[in-house]
C-alpha cells in the first residue's frame, strides 16, 4: 500500500527529486518548494518544446485544455513490484538539484547524478538542475554533458520562471517518451507481470491463459500511459477494450485495475463540468465493482505470500477519500471502518501502517477526531514493536496528534490565539469561564483511556530520548490523574520527572505545569499601598470629589451606572512593593520542594520577587508573592513561574478556576484543595492593574506607640504624630481633615505646622501635635467601658467610635526626570485613627437648683438706683469688698432679700481611681458705670476641691451669680407643643421675652466649669451642660422668674416717689459689714414704709397686710401679749400697683421691748388673671393668689432717752 492515495492519484507522474553532491539540507528544502509548485503543466504551454516525430497515439489529446500532473517524491522511492500493474507507481523522470558553491566540480555532479538515476530503470527522462553556478562554470563546456541544467544567480521571481520554462520542457519530453512507449506496445512483445502470478513452471493450460491475458493487460497498461499523457477519452476507450478482455479470459485482478483507471479518466475528463451528483453515484458504482473485483481475484494458494487485499483496502480508501465530507458521513465511516477491520488480515506491517495511518486521517477529514485518535493509537502500536529510537520518536509523534481529541494535549500545541492567558481575551471574558473550556480541559468519563494515552506518550518520549516530551508527559499525567494513580505510582511519576530534568539544561521551560496547584487567593491591601486618590491639578481643593477605597478603584458601592464587569481595577505604584497571596496544593503522597515561584507578568513593568516553598503530602499552604512595578503601564498577572522537578513552568490561575469549577459540576475527578483539607475559597479574578509614576508615601507612627489612648470621659490630652515621607518624591501640597464619629474629641490640630514643613523631601519628617478630649459615653457605652475596667481595653478603641485624622497629600505633577506624558500623578489620602478608648470617669447621678434668701435689715437709705439701657435684665453690681465671693451673695432687687442660688451636682466615682473636682465660676465682665468697683482681671473664680473616692458618691455645690427676669410675662409659660397658628400670634415683645430667658440660662451654662484630676495624673473638664439645662428648666419657674408682686421695708425718709422698674435696678450692698444695719430704740416712735412692686405688665389690685414677728416667731401686734405699738393701718390696705411701678405705705411702730424683730408683708391679688394663676401654680380659678414678701430684721435697743 502507499500513503496519500487518491482516485486522481491514477492520472499522476511520479518524479523523484535527489540532492546531488555536497548540498546544505535548508538550500535542497528551498530549491524543492520552488519546484513542487509546478506539480502541474498545461499542454498549452508546452507546444514549443513538443515535437511529433511520427502520428502520436493519443489521437484525442486536449491540447487547449488538458494538462500533464506531477507527483513529486522527495529523496526518490524504492522501486514498486507492481509498477507493471500500476504505470503511475513507476519513477518516470529524475530531476537531481546541486548547489554550485558546495559542489563545484560540475563533472562530479554529473557523475554522481548518473549513478544516482540507475537506480530508476523505469525513467524517461534525467535532468540536474544546478543552482548558483559561478561564472566559470557557466563557461565550462562539459555542462552539456548529462542533461545538466544551470540556473544563473537570479532574483527569486527570475529563478522561477526559469524553473517554469525547464519544467516545461522536462513535461514535453515525458510527453514525447509517452508516445514511444504506446506504439511500441501496439506493435506487441510486451510481457506484464505482477507478484500474483504463479512463480512456478507454466503448463501448457496456463500458458494459453496467460497469452490470452497478456493483450487485455496491454491494453489497461496503454490505457495508464494515456491517462499520464492527459487523454482521458484515449485512455477510456484503451480501459473500455482491456475490461472486455479481462472478462473473457477471468483476469479479476486486472480487471479491477482497469475499472479503477476508468474512473480516474472519467473524472479527469469532466473537470469543470458541473454535476457532482451524477459524479459520486458513477463512482461509487464503479468503485464498488472494483472492490468486488479485487476481492474475487483472491487465491487461496498465494494467501502467505501476497494478496490483493491491499489493493482491495487501497480502493477503500480511495472511495472514502473521494466521498469525504459531511453530508456523506455514514458511508464514508463505513467504508472506513471496513478498511479498518480488513488490516487485521494484511500480512505486511507497513500495509497496516499505512493503512491505519490513512483511515485516521479521513476520520480527522470527517471531523470524527476521536475515531482518528483511535487508529493513530493503532499506528503507534505498530512503531512500538520496533525496536529502535527513530521508530518511537515516531510513535511519539503521533500519539501526540492524538492527545487533543483526548484531551490531554500539550499547552504548547494549542495556539496562542486561543490560550486563556492573552491580555485581550482576559478583558474580553472579564473573568467568565466558560462551560466548554472545562470540558476541553478534563472529562472524568475519559480518565483510564487518558492516563493510557499519556502513559503511551511517556514510555515512547524515554525510548526515544526526548527527556523534555517525557517530563511533560508525566507532569500532566501526575497533575491531572493523581486520585487515580497510587502512592507508589505518584512516586514513580515523580522520579521519571526528576529523572527527565537531569538530562535536561539548566533553565529548561516546559509549557505544561506540574505540581503544585497554585490558586489566586486574594489581592491584600499591603501597609504601603495607601489609599490613592484622583488629582484635579485645575483645583486647589484637588481631592474633592474623589472617593478612595483603598488600592481599589472598583467598589460595589460606589454611585454611578451599572457596570457591565465584575472586573475589579487596581493602582500599583512605580518603585513600591506590593504583594499578591496565593494558595499552593500538594495532593499527592510524597514532599514536594518548590525550588522558586514567584508572579508571572508578561508586561515587562514588573520584577517579581522568588521564594522556595517546601509543601508536605496532601498539604496546602497560603504564600505571600511580591514584586515591584517598574514603569508606568498596564500590568498582567496571569499566574505564577514556577521551578518545580528541575523545570520552569507557567501556573495560570485561569485553569485552576476551571479545574474547580469542574470539580463542582463533576466534570472533574477531584478537587486538589480540599483534599488538602483547605477551605472552600470564592472565586477571585485577577483585577485591571495599572501602574501610575512614584508618588510621595507618608508614614504615620505616634509619638509614645501606636496603642490604644486611654482616656476618662472629659479628659484632655495632648497626642503627638509624627509623619515621615517613606516615598522617592518631595510631599509639596498636604491637608488635614477629620472624619468618622466624635470629631469635636479633636479640639485642635496645627494645621500651619504642617504646612510649615512642605515641600517635604524624601526621608524628612515633621511631628504634630493634636489635642484631644474624651467625649461622653452613652448608656451602651457605659456599660462597655465597665466592662472593659476589669480586663481589656481593645474593643472600646476598634467600635468605630473614634475619629480619624485624613490627610490628603501630593507630590510634584511632573516627576524629574521622567519623560513628559499625559498622565496627571494622582495623590494620596492617610488614614490616621485616634484609637481612643473612653473609659467611663465620674458618674452623673442628678442635678438641681436651690434657693436660699438671707433677711435683710431695714435701712435709713435705700439702695442706689443704676440706670440701664432698654430695659435689659442684665444685672451689673458692683461689690464694696474686694472679696470676690461677696459677688454671689447680694441683695435680691425685686424682693428685698440677701439670697444665694447654688447648682447641686451629685457625682459617683465608679472607677478605682481617685478624683478631686474643682469648680470655677467665669464672673460678669463689668460695665464701664461701675469698673471701679470690680476688679476687670478677675475673669474666674475656683471653688475648693471636692475630693470623690472609688464607690463613693459626692455632692458639689456650685454657687450661681444672681439673676432674674425683672418681668413676668405670659409669653414665659408658653409650650413649645403649641400649635403654629399661636405661635406666629405671638407679639414681638413676647418672643423676645422668651428668647431672653433661653440666652439667661445658656449665659450660665457657658460660664461654669468643673474640672476633674484622677489619681493617673490625668485631667480633664466634666460635661455638665446638658445636666444644668435639664435642672434649671425644672426650676425656672419657682427660682429664676419673678413674683407678681415683691415687698421692701425702709425708714421713712421725706421725699421719695415712684420709679419704673423697667428703667432702674439696685446696686446691692455688702452683706457682711455692720455698718450697713440700722438699729431703733425702744419707747420710741419709728415711722417706716412698705415698697410694694409690681413685676407684671397689667395692673394688680391686691389687699395688703403687714406683721411684726419676734423672735421666737410669734405675732407681737395683734396678740393679747404685744409688744409693738403701731400708728396707721397694718391690715386689710387695699392698693392698686400700676405695672412695672412700685407704690409706698406708710406706718409707724413702737417697740416696747428690746430685740431683734422681724417684718413681713403680704397681699392677696383681688382678681388675678391667667398669668399670675399659672405664676402660683393654681389648682382652680376660686382658689386665692398670695404673694408674700421676705423678711426684714429690725435691732431694737435699750429704751430711748426721754
Amino acid at each position: 500500500m502507499e500513503p496519500d492515495v487518491s482516485i486522481e492519484t491514477s492520472c499522476k507522474i511520479r518524479i523523484a527529486i535527489l540532492p546531488i553532491g555536497s548540498i546544505p539540507s535548508a538550500r535542497f528544502r528551498e530549491y524543492a518548494s520552488m519546484l513542487i509548485r509546478h506539480h502541474k503543466i498545461d499542454l498549452s504551454t508546452i507546444s514549443s518544446f513538443y515535437t511529433e516525430h511520427q502520428k502520436s497515439p493519443f489521437s484525442n489529446q486536449p491540447w487547449d485544455s488538458g494538462s500533464l500532473r506531477f507527483q513529486f517524491m522527495i529523496g526518490g522511492s524504492p522501486p514498486s513490484p507492481w509498477e507493471d500493474f500500476q504505470s503511475n507507481r513507476k519513477i518516470l523522470a529524475v530531476i537531481g538539484i546541486c548547489h554550485c558553491p558546495s559542489s563545484p566540480d560540475l563533472g562530479s555532479v554529473i557523475d554522481q547524478f548518473s549513478v544516482a538515476c540507475k537506480s530508476y530503470s523505469s525513467s524517461l527522462v534525467q535532468r540536474c538542475f544546478a543552482f548558483c553556478p559561478s561564472d566559470s562554470q557557466l563557461e565550462d563546456d562539459s555542462r552539456n554533458e548529462g542533461n545538466l541544467v544551470l540556473f544563473p544567480p537570479a532574483d527569486r521571481q527570475t529563478l522561477e520562471i526559469h524553473l517554469l520554462t525547464i519544467m516545461q520542457d522536462i513535461a514535453a519530453s515525458l510527453l514525447m517518451e509517452f508516445e514511444k512507449w504506446v506504439l511500441k506496445a501496439e506493435s506487441g512483445g510486451t510481457i506484464l507481470k505482477t507478484p500474483l502470478d504463479s512463480q512456478a513452471s507454466l503448463n501448457s493450460e496456463e500458458v494459453i491463459k496467460a497469452k490470452k491475458r497478456r493483450l487485455g493487460r496491454a491494453q489497461k497498461t496503454i490505457g495508464d500511459y494515456c491517462l499520464l499523457a492527459g487523454s482521458p477519452v484515449d485512455a477510456i476507450a484503451h480501459y473500455s477494450t482491456a475490461l472486455e478482455l479481462a472478462r473473457l479470459t477471468g483476469d479479476y485482478f486486472w480487471f479491477a485495475g482497469a475499472l479503477e483507471g476508468s474512473v480516474c479518466a472519467y473524472l479527469v475528463d469532466r473537470i469543470g463540468q458541473k454535476d457532482p451528483g451524477l459524479d459520486e453515484e458513477e463512482v461509487k458504482y464503479r468503485y464498488k465493482s472494483v472492490i468486488l473485483h479485487y476481492r474475487k481475484s483472491f487465491i487461496q494458494d498465494n494467501a502467505q505470500r501476497v494478496s490483493p487485499l491491499s489493493f482491495e483496502l487501497e480502493a477503500t480508501l480511495k472511495l472514502a477519500r473521494f466521498l469525504c465530507r459531511r453530508e456523506l458521513a455514514k458511508e464514508v465511516v463505513e467504508l472506513l471502518t471496513a478498511a479498518g477491520d480488513g488490516a487485521k488480515s494484511l500480512i505486511d506491517a507497513s500495509d497496516r501502517l499505512i493503512l491505519y495511518v490513512e483511515v485516521a486521517r479521513l476520520f480527522g477529514t470527517l471531523g470524527y477526531h476521536r475515531k482518528a485518535a483511535f487508529f493513530s493509537r493503532q499506528v503507534a502500536q505498530l512503531y512500538f514493536q520496533q525496536e529502535n529510537r527513530e521508530a518511537a520518536t515516531s510513535a511519539m509523534q503521533v500519539l501526540a496528534m492524538t492527545t487533543e481529541a483526548y484531551r490531554v494535549q500539550s499547552r504548547a500545541s494549542i495556539p496562542k490565539s486561543s490560550l486563556p492567558n492573552e491580555t485581550g481575551s482576559i478583558h474580553a471574558d472579564s473573568g467568565k469561564v466558560h462551560h466548554h473550556s472545562i470540558v476541553s480541559l478534563f472529562e472524568s468519563q475519559w480518565s483510564t483511556l487518558q492516563m493510557v494515552v499519556l502513559r503511551e506518550i511517556l514510555l515512547s518520549a524515554v525510548r526515544a530520548g526526548d527527556p523534555l516530551a517525557a517530563w511533560s508527559a508525566a507532569a500532566r499525567l501526575l497533575r491531572s490523574y493523581y486520585p487515580l494513580i497510587t502512592p507508589a505510582g505518584q512516586n514513580g511519576l515523580a522520579s521519571a520527572l526528576a529523572n527527565s530534568a537531569e538530562r535536561l539544561p539548566s533553565g529548561t521551560r516546559c509549557a505544561d505545569p506540574s505540581l503544585p496547584f497554585i490558586r489566586l487567593h486574594s489581592f491584600p491591601l499591603h501597609f504601603l499601598q495607601m489609599d490613592i486618590v484622583k488629582r484635579h491639578p485645575a483645583r486647589e481643593d484637588w481631592w474633592a470629589g474623589s472617593a478612595p477605597s483603598g488600592p481599589f478603584i472598583y467598589t460595589p458601592f460606589s454611585k454611578g451606572g451599572t457596570n457591565h464587569t465584575s472586573k475589579q481595577e487596581l493602582i500599583w505604584v512605580v518603585g513600591e512593593p506590593v504583594q499578591v497571596l496565593v494558595e499552593l496544593a500538594n495532593p499527592c503522597g510524597f514532599d514536594l520542594m518548590v525550588d522558586s515561584i514567584y508572579l508571572s507578568g508578561h508586561s515587562g513593568n514588573f520584577d517579581a520577587f522568588p521564594i522556595s516553598v517546601n509543601l508536605p503530602p496532601n498539604s496546602s499552604k497560603v504564600i505571600t508573592l511580591s514584586g515591584i512595578p517598574t514603569k508606568v503601564g498596564p500590568v498582567t498577572i496571569h499566574g505564577c513561574i514556577v521551578h518545580c522537578f528541575g523545570v520552569i513552568t507557567e501556573h495560570l490561575f485561569k485553569d485552576v478556576d476551571n479545574l474547580l469549577l469542574g470539580a463542582a459540576q463533576g466534570l472533574v475527578l477531584s478537587d486538589p484543595f480540599r483534599c488538602c483539607g483547605s477551605a472552600k475559597l470564592k472565586n477571585v479574578s485577577v483585577p485591571n492593574i495599572s501602574v501610575v509614576p512614584p508618588l510621595p508615601l507618608l508614614v504615620s507612627h505616634v509619638v509614645g506607640g501606636d496603642g490604644a489612648i486611654i482616656l476618662y470621659e472629659g479628659e484632655i490630652r495632648d497626642l503627638w504624630i509624627s509623619l515621615a515621607n517613606a516615598g522617592t518624591v518631595p510631599v509639596e501640597q498636604a491637608h488635614v481633615s477629620l472624619s468618622g464619629k466624635n470629631q469635636d474629641s479633636v479640639l485642635s490640630i496645627p494645621y500651619e505646622t504642617l504646612k510649615g514643613a512642605l515641600p517635604l523631601k524624601p526621608g524628612a519628617e515633621v511631628t504634630i501635635p493634636v489635642t484631644l478630649k474624651a467625649w461622653q459615653l452613652g448608656l451602651v457605652d457605659s456599660d462597655t467601658a465597665s466592662k472593659n475596667l476589669s480586663g481589656s481595653t481593645g474593643r472600646q478603641a476598634k467600635d468605630g467610635s473614634s475619629p480619624m485624622l485624613l490627610i490628603h497629600y501630593a507630590g510634584p505633577l511632573v516627576n524629574s526626570g521622567e519623560p513628559p506624558t499625559d498622565v496627571v500623578a494622582p495623590g494620596r489620602r492617610l488614614v490616621i485613627p485616634l484609637n481612643i478608648c473612653v473609659l467611663q470617669g465620674l458618674s452623673f447621678v442628678k442635678a438641681r437648683l436651690l434657693s436660699m434668701e438671707i433677711p435683710a435689715h431695714v435701712s435709713e437709705n435705700l439702695p442706689k438706683f443704676l440706670n440701664v439701657e432698654n430695659g435689659s435684665s442684665e444685672i451689673t453690681a458692683c461689690a464694696s469688698s474686694e472679696n470676690r465671693t461677696d459677688r454671689l451673695v447680694k441683695i435680691d432687687p425685686y424682693r428685698g432679700s440677701w439670697g444665694l442660688r447654688f447648682l447641686e451636682l451629685e457625682l459617683s466615682n465608679p472607677t478605682d481611681v481617685v478624683f478631686e473636682i474643682s469648680v470655677s465660676v467665669q464672673l460678669e465682665k463689668s460695665t464701664d458705670t461701675d469698673s471701679s468697683c470690680v476688679d476687670s482681671d478677675a475673669a474666674e473664680f475656683g471653688y475648693p476641691k471636692t475630693r470623690i473616692d472609688r464607690d463613693y458618691t459626692a455632692r458639689v455645690l456650685i454657687p450661681l451669680e444672681h439673676f432674674k427676669l425683672p418681668v413676668l410675662d405670659g409669653s414665659l409659660f408658653l409650650k413649645d407643643s403649641q400649635n403654629g397658628d399661636t405661635a406666629r400670634s405671638l407679639s414681638f415683645s413676647e418672643k423676645s421675652a422668651k428668647a431672653e430667658l433661653n440666652a439667661s440660662i445658656k449665659n450660665l451654662i457657658s460660664r461654669i466649669k468643673v474640672r476633674w484630676q484622677s489619681g493617673r495624673n490625668s485631667s480633664g473638664e466634666l460635661n455638665i451642660k446638658e445636666a444644668i439645662q435639664a435642672a434649671l428648666q425644672t426650676s425656672v419657674m419657682d427660682v429664676l422668674l419673678p413674683d407678681p408682686l415683691t415687698f421692701g421695708f425702709r425708714f421713712a425718709e421725706n421725699h421719695t416717689r415712684p420709679a419704673k422698674l423697667s428703667s432702674l435696678k439696685y446696686s446691692q450692698t455688702e452683706v457682711h459689714s455692720d455698718s450697713s444695719r440700722s438699729s431703733v430704740l425702744a419707747h420710741d416712735m419709728t415711722p417706716m414704709e412698705v415698697l410694694v412692686r409690681n413685676n407684671t405688665k397689667e395692673t394688680i389690685r391686691a389687699s395688703l397686710n403687714i406683721t411684726c414677728r419676734d423672735v421666737a416667731g410669734e405675732n407681737c401686734v395683734e396678740s393679747d401679749k404685744a409688744t409693738v405699738l403701731w400708728a396707721g393701718v397694718l391690715t386689710g390696705v387695699t392698693k392698686e400697683v400700676p405695672p412695672l411701678q412700685e407704690i409706698k405705705h406708710s406706718f409707724s411702730l413702737y417697740f416696747l421691748v428690746p430685740g431683734e424683730y422681724t417684718l413681713l408683708a403680704a397681699a392677696v391679688i383681688d382678681g388675678p388673671n391667667d398669668i399670675l394663676r399659672a405664676r402660683a401654680k393654681a389648682n382652680s380659678s376660686d382658689e386665692p393668689i398670695i404673694c408674700r414678701g421676705p423678711p426684714f430684721h429690725v435691732q431694737v435697743n435699750g429704751t430711748a432717752q426721754t
